[in-house]
């Protein structure tokens, strides 16, 4: 069993930053694929980033590509999500997920664990 905690949401105005954290509490945690997912209201979650257990392999969605970053420290269990030049449209609640097999996915149904969520709303 894996628990994940978000922290780092919050409001900021339109091309500003925030930098989201996941603590996990896995012993293992260096042995999953982690990624950050959003949700905006009336809306599908939706793929936003994911890296693999080392770090030295990211992906990201088109619409966050040169704006957010996906790092990990597998020493304090911590996924990060470093959000810049943000934009209205990336409004949503986010969740930090990790997958217990090594291979990279966009689906959220090949995650097995969920953090609660963390709010992030930009205004224009």
């Amino acid at each position: 069993q894996v628990q994940l905690v978000e922290s780092g949401g919050g409001l900021v105005q339109a091309g500003g930053s925030l930098r989201l954290s996941c603590a996990a509490s896995a012993r293992t945690f260096s042995s999953y694929f982690m990624g950050w997912f959003r949700q905006a209201p009336g809306k599908e979650r939706e793929f936003v980033a994911a890296i693999n257990w080392s770090g030295g392999s990211t992906y990201y969605a088109d619409s966050v590509k040169g704006r957010f970053t996906i790092s990990r420290d597998n020493a304090k269990n911590t996924v990060f999500l470093q959000m810049n030049s943000l934009k209205p449209d990336d409004t949503a609640v986010y969740y930090c997920a990790a997958q217990q097999r090594p291979s990279y996915s966009r689906a959220a149904s090949a995650y097995d664990y969920w953090g609660q969520g963390t709010q992030v709303t930009v205004s224009s």
